[in-house]
């Protein structure tokens, strides 16, 4: 088998916890057999992994035809036939997995004892449980198994949450019961495979005509009704997640939903400043209560059915009697509107909270404020009660979440972690962790003891508006601005999550001089630092106030400059991680950074229009290039330095005199934004990339375009020269990567089956072999190899860090034939499948 291994800090343990863990394992009595191969003797052997027609099996996009994967096999002895792997289910035993996915990064021979037991379960299903331990354990260590021959294993209940399996044939696979949350099985052949009971960790996503403001469960989770933006109601029925019912009346958006405790009647408050009483049984409104005089913005029901409250635009909260269309009482004190309420468990207190950046605790009886909760800097969006009722969660457009006690109102834990407004939170049902949505398009897992991250859930592609759990709390529905309600199974999986990519969409990579380290940035307002070779996340480095569109390395390799969306440049120590500079004098966003090739000069390109220059050790600002009609998207200097090229939104492209500061050329041709521009290392030659769907190459004496490139259906949006200028490298927004001959113009390769749209690329300097690496919409960074041919190339992944979300595009699932479908898989499963892009085997595809 090929596997690479890729080890995040983020899962590591210390010593004295690997030693405590030890000592537990040794009460069981397993952990020195199942460690210990007993002298078998494991080798490794070179093994061709075939492909459905008998050739080399292809390892990435293009086929690799005659090219061995590395498969280790039992040449001797074979596994250990006594270990406790075989008898012994390790899934859920968390400490003894936790303890062996440390050996495995510690003794290579434990891993290929581990490797051995999969491959002996192609041929006798009696290693069917030591293979199902054995791959778990493998991807809980984060084992990488890329282009792998894993045709035929037997590994029934395994965990193979957020592992990486890319370009791998599991056809014939028994994966019953397997759990799949997060796990990246892009361009990976499941054809045959058995998936019976298989756990996704989702379901397919519900495509919804508008914006989806709310949603709620009914108490006996037979039901999920969503309010819309124009105002409709749809229920649908969780059995087969149809719409039953669709209750129209309000005449503007339906803020909030909500069902009373006996599920026969739904309430719903809307921007027409009206609340509406519906009878599930008929799906007729019962009662109109009128009184706010502004939008009412959320409703909530109290646990003993008798009452109704709702917070409105107008800064009240008004207690209402559902059955007599009466206001009970109206609660003053908020200083602007009130965004939301809720009921404790008990139903004798009423949280709320508002505009004016607090959340209110009142006296249902008196109608008395109790608490006012200070410690929010922005708008309080949501609240919410524990299941306990001792305390509050609360979500805010400072983009924290916060856990508050609610008889002392302490501030117990700020939650931080999302990169733009908190828009809702929910407690799961037994009040052990916090389900939180944001306008960073995520939903994210908080420990409501430490406070930590445990998990961000992505596949919205805006903002989260709605997040509430089923009575069970298996499931959590959240809706959004994506006119989505996407499905999370939050019961299935029992795999820590380790976050390897970015939570949110990568915007560049950069590789230091010497090819050992790779800088990734992204929406998420983050720079990571990673191990080149095994892709292992060595640094995160924090500290720009939103999203972070350019790194840079010195020629040096020991500093590296961030450009970003607070209009600052950043200037950091790559051995300490340190901020030594932040320079200021931007007046937008700032797009991209360059280093002169000496070092001593810094060039960052805005949407202000301008580029500054910067020097390096002070940080002063050394001059501005002025002459762009719009804003400058990239800057590059030229090899020698003398040059600045730039690229904008007004479709041009300019060339600098460093020297003079003075524009010497301007590049016409492109129809539409130029998104960048890099100079061949040779320094003669330009290449561009623009919205207008081309790459062109032009003298950079001249001026004149030598060659127009064309492949990409959309933007393209990034490109970069290998390090001795023979290749093209572009991505784009139709989710490829195509890589081109500088001299021919002839397309040698095209990467494709990427889960967004492309926004950098990047070549690892290396004299004797090319290596790529990508930044991608979906917040992963992955490394290709690309092996180079007379009229074309090869491209095989080497690893990838991804973001934890279920990757299948390009999976094949369905062949031509109807046998060749994969067994066992239910039609939600298969629905959700297609909807994250497998595919069905077509004879052009071959």
């Amino acid at each position: 088998m090929s596997t690479s291994i890729a080890s995040f800090p983020e899962g590591s343990h210390s010593s004295q916890h690997t030693l405590e863990l030890a000592k537990d394992c040794s009460e069981y009595g397993l952990t020195p057999a199942i460690v210990d191969p007993q002298g078998k003797d494991i080798k490794t052997a070179l093994e061709p992994v075939s492909s459905r027609r008998g050739s080399v099996r292809p390892t990435l996009g293009d086929e690799i035809d005659g090219t061995q994967e590395k498969t280790p096999t039992v040449t001797e002895h074979g596994p250990d036939p006594n270990s406790p792997l075989i008898w012994k289910r390790l899934v859920n035993d968390h400490s003894l997995s936790q303890f062996l996915e440390e050996r495995v990064q510690q003794e290579p021979e434990f891993k290929d004892q581990l490797l051995a037991y999969i491959e002996h379960s192609k041929k006798d299903k009696k290693w069917s449980i030591a293979a199902a331990n054995a791959i778990t354990i493998l991807v809980r260590a984060g084992v990488q198994f890329i282009g792998t021959d894993l045709r035929g294993i037997r590994i029934p209940g395994a965990d193979l949450s957020y592992g990486v399996f890319d370009s791998v044939d599991l056809q014939e696979a028994n994966m019953r019961n397997v759990s799949l949350r997060g796990a990246w099985l892009r361009q990976t052949d499941l054809r045959r495979a058995d998936m019976t009971g298989a756990q996704l960790g989702e379901l397919p996503y519900l495509d919804v005509y508008s914006v989806v403001w709310s949603c709620a469960f009914s108490p006996d989770g037979m039901s999920l009704t969503v309010g819309l933006d124009d105002g409709d109601l749809h229920v649908y029925s969780t059995s087969n997640w149809e719409i039953t019912r669709t209750m129209r009346g309000h005449e503007e958006a339906a803020r909030s939903v909500v069902y009373s405790p006996d599920g026969n009647v739904l309430a719903s408050g809307s921007d027409d400043m009206t609340i509406r009483i519906w009878t599930m049984e008929s799906g007729l409104c019962q009662h109109i209560l009128i009184g706010h005089t502004d939008q009412v913005q959320y409703i909530a029901h109290s646990p003993n059915r008798a009452q109704v409250a709702s917070g409105s635009n107008d800064r009240t909260i008004r207690l209402w009697n559902p059955e007599t269309d009466n206001c009970c009482k109206i609660l003053f004190g908020h200083e602007e509107l009130v965004n939301c309420v809720t009921y404790s468990p008990k139903g004798d207190r009423i949280a709320s909270s508002s505009d004016d950046f607090t959340v209110r605790l009142w006296d249902v009886v008196t109608g008395e404020c109790i608490h006012i909760f200070h410690g929010h800097s922005d708008e309080v969006w949501g609240v919410t009660f524990s299941p306990q009722g001792d305390q509050v969660a609360s979500a805010s457009k400072d983009t924290t979440a916060r856990l508050w006690d609610v008889e002392s109102g302490d501030c117990l834990h700020t939650l931080e972690g999302h990169t733009d407004s908190v828009t809702t939170v929910a407690f799961a049902p037994n009040g052990d962790r916090i389900f939180s949505g944001g306008d960073d398009a995520t939903v994210r897992v908080w420990d409501v003891h430490s406070g930590t991250c445990h998990h961000t859930m992505t596949g919205h592609s805006s903002g989260v508006l709605s997040v509430v759990f089923s009575p069970r709390g298996d499931m959590v529905a959240s809706g959004g601005r994506d006119k989505t309600v996407h499905l999370w199974n939050v019961s299935v999986g029992g795999s820590r999550h380790v976050s390897t990519g970015h939570s949110q969409e990568t915007e560049d990579v950069g590789c230091s001089p010497n090819g050992t380290l790779i800088a990734s940035c992204s929406l998420d307002c983050t720079i990571r630092f990673r191990d080149a070779k095994t892709g292992t996340c060595q640094r995160i480095l924090r500290g720009h106030g939103g999203t972070v569109f350019s790194v840079a390395f010195s020629p040096q390799g020991n500093r590296i400059a961030s450009g970003g969306a607070d209009n600052t440049v950043r200037l950091w120590n790559v051995d300490t991680g340190t901020c030594q500079h932040i320079l200021t004098g931007h007046a937008e966003v700032v797009y991209s950074i360059a280093y002169s090739p000496q070092g001593d000069q810094i060039a960052s390109a805005s949407n202000d229009k301008t580029v500054r220059l910067w020097n390096v050790t002070t940080g002063g600002h050394c001059g501005t290039l002025d002459g762009h009609r719009d804003g400058i998207l990239s800057v590059e200097y030229s090899p020698d330095g003398t040059l600045i090229a730039t690229s904008s939104k007004d479709y041009t492209i300019k060339l600098w005199s460093v020297e003079t500061m003075t524009c010497i050329n301007t590049l016409f041709g492109h129809h539409n934004w130029v998104r960048d521009v890099v100079f061949s290392p040779q320094g003669d030659q330009l290449a561009s990339v623009s919205s207008d769907w081309s790459v062109r190459l032009w003298s950079v004496t001249t001026g004149a375009y030598r060659m127009i490139l064309y492949g990409h259906d959309r933007a393209v949006t990034c490109v970069s020269y290998s390090h001795n200028g023979d290749l093209l490298a572009s991505g784009g927004f139709d989710n490829t990567v195509r890589l081109w001959d500088v001299a021919t113009g002839q397309r040698l390769a095209e990467v494709k089956h990427f889960q967004g749209n492309i926004y950098s690329v990047t070549w690892i300097p290396s004299a004797d072999a090319y290596y790529l690496v990508t930044g991608c919409e979906d917040g992963s960074v992955l490394k290709w190899q690309v092996i180079k041919e007379e009229d074309k190339c090869h491209v095989r992944l080497c690893w990838g860090a991804t973001n934890g979300s279920l990757t299948v595009t390009g999976a094949l699932i369905e062949g031509v034939q109807a046998e060749d479908c994969v067994r066992g898989l239910t039609p939600l499963n298969r629905q959700l499948l297609k909807q994250r892009g497998a595919r069905i085997d077509q004879e052009e595809d071959s």
